[in-house]
């Protein structure tokens, strides 16, 4: 086996050299999908796991392709195999030839080539969108080109209902990183401040337009997005204080700052960003439900308005298993209208 290279680049080399020559017909390829090399977040280590060159190619018709190409396979290329596996999965190739709309139903849970409606955009987790706008594109007669536009970013009332949401959860638990050290329970404190920080990076990526990975490379986007104001560096401070006044002094520091991130975006009346006294307690917060509001303010959907503040479904649901399957969270849709039922 030769040396690490990034998968978009083996991917890449692998199309021209193996897929191109044998595909006449019109079609788009790239390295799309689940996946750190879809994300370019892959490293040597990615080679211990899965590794070789993959590709997804849209065709009409899939089924002649599928037999030309499988007959072009090799064995290997540059060093690695073309036909992998990991764990209990028998080694394949993993050079996908299918229809675009057949890929979106599979990938999402619906095919957004037809069209994209309110309930498609909340219950998409990020991941899933990044799985189509996110990874290389190697060739295209214009059939992907379509589709990542319409998903490379939410609708305009729908990221401002959601920056929002992310909002209203961080009023939510502001306070607490106070109360709990100050009954003794530190632990706790850390707890609530290192999940205020998870949504603070989140409600950055939100703010930047850029959608959020699952777990493992949400700080490797968030380092992507660059910090000239030193947010990222407040957010590690947050983490590492080991008492509540140095917490506290990191964190009013980070909310300032995304207050400021807010402010500059100019889509609603500047808001003041200092953190202020919560009530008569001996705690300082940004009481976040201020910018919750004017965002909120600044959606004329109705339907998004009779909607409680729980957001699109990774802002209120975090399991892995769930998100990364379409079948379990497609059935989720059903919680928006029972909320809203509820709200009523």
């Amino acid at each position: 086996m030769t040396g690490f290279r990034s998968a978009r680049e083996l991917s890449a080399a692998f199309y021209e050299d193996v897929i191109r020559p044998v595909v006449d017909v019109p079609h788009a390829a790239g390295l799309l999908g689940w996946g750190s090399d879809v994300l370019g977040y892959d490293t040597e280590r990615s080679m211990d796991h899965g590794w070789g060159p993959r590709l997804h190619v849209f065709v009409d018709e899939p089924d002649l392709v599928r037999d030309v190409i499988e007959k072009a396979l090799p064995d290997e290329y540059d060093g690695h195999p073309v036909r992998f596996g990991w764990d209990t999965q028998e080694p394949i190739h993993h050079i996908t030839v299918t229809t675009i709309s057949s890929w979106l139903t599979d990938l999402l849970g619906f095919d957004a080539s037809a069209g994209i409606d309110a309930q498609d955009w909340l219950i998409t987790p990020q991941q899933m969108l990044l799985g189509v706008v996110a990874g290389p594109v190697y060739a295209d007669d214009g059939r992907l080109d379509a589709v990542r536009a319409k998903l490379q970013w939410y609708p305009d009332e729908i990221w401002r209902w959601s920056m929002a949401c992310q909002w209203s959860r961080i009023g939510q638990e502001e306070t607490f990183v106070q109360r709990t050290s100050e009954v003794g329970d530190e632990l706790g404190s850390r707890v609530l401040a290192a999940r205020l920080t998870r949504d603070l990076m989140r409600l950055a990526l939100l703010q930047s337009r850029v959608y959020a990975p699952y777990s493992k490379w949400l700080g490797t986007a968030f380092a992507h997005l660059g910090h000239a104001d030193g947010l990222d560096r407040v957010l590690a401070n947050v983490l590492a204080a080991d008492n509540y006044p140095a917490r506290e002094q990191a964190l009013t520091t980070a909310y300032r700052l995304l207050g400021e991130r807010h402010n500059a975006l100019a889509i609603t009346p500047p808001i003041d960003p200092a953190p202020r006294p919560f009530h008569e307690r001996p705690a300082l917060v940004l009481d976040a439900g201020r910018f919750a509001a004017v965002c909120l303010a600044t959606v004329s959907d109705t339907a998004l308005l009779g909607l409680p503040s729980i957001g699109t479904v990774d802002q209120f649901a975090d399991n892995t298993d769930l998100l990364s399957d379409p079948s379990a969270y497609r059935r989720l849709i059903g919680a928006y209208d029972r909320v809203a039922e509820s709200a009523e």
